[in-house]
């Protein structure tokens, strides 16, 4: 029986959207009707989320679990929800709901040790996401060797991050974007995992080269298994 997506969106809108057309571009389909019915609620009122982990801004679940309300009102048969941090909160809003979540974490993890098995991987996100630790238990179970950033590095991927959420110019960025990518090589990386939703959208446009996984791309292949289609 083929399912139903429900998207759990607005964290941010772009990176949102990013999923959405990777969904679309990577079912395997022949024509219209072969697509899979997703619903959305884009919702870019929840509050952030690395402030609300790091520097007690508001919290985000109220508003996430109005959004997974939402879905379930649609009857979407499985959620997912293209923002990395958000992940922390997950058990929160799984708590309020019987249709099961598919995890980018899990997605990610799954990708890294299937692609690269054994290779170092360097984790790119927001500083929320390593405060949290939120990718240690995925990649420790898939067997996947990684490293971080440095805090300098850290502020870096923030200002790229943010740049994406405002729609702003992100070319001067790119030398550093670039440096950072070098130096994490020289410390070992043999590939980067984009960590956070709005770095696939920068890598694609500033032209950067990988290898990279892009846990938004694993996440919407996940999600189009999980449904009952196929890969394209």
């Amino acid at each position: 029986m083929k399912k139903s997506i429900g998207i759990v969106g607005g964290m941010g809108p772009l990176a949102t959207a990013d999923l959405f057309q990777k969904i679309v571009q990577s079912t395997k389909s022949e024509g219209d009707n072969g697509h899979i019915r997703v619903f959305m609620d884009c919702n870019p009122a929840i509050p952030d989320r690395t402030a609300a982990i790091l520097s007690g801004g508001e919290s985000p679940v109220a508003e996430m679990q109005a959004a997974v309300r939402s879905m379930m009102a649609c009857g979407a048969d499985v959620l997912v929800m293209p923002c990395n941090t958000a992940h922390h909160f997950l058990p929160e809003l799984e708590a309020i709901t019987g249709i099961p979540f598919i995890s980018i974490l899990d997605a990610t993890a799954t990708a890294c040790a299937a692609r690269f098995p054994g290779q170092k991987a360097a984790l790119l996100g927001t500083v929320g996401t390593y405060a949290t630790g939120i990718y240690d238990g995925p990649l420790a179970t898939a067997g996947v060797p990684y490293i971080t950033p440095s805090d300098a590095q850290r502020e870096t991927l923030m200002q790229v991050i943010y740049a994406v959420k405002a729609g702003a110019d992100m070319g001067l960025l790119k030398a550093n974007l670039v440096a950072l990518l070098a130096n994490l090589r020289q410390s070992g990386a043999e590939y980067f995992i984009l960590g956070c939703t709005e770095l696939p959208v920068a890598a694609a446009a500033l032209g950067l080269e990988g290898p990279f996984i892009d846990p938004t791309q694993e996440l919407a292949e996940a999600a189009i298994r999980r449904c009952g289609y196929e890969v394209l």
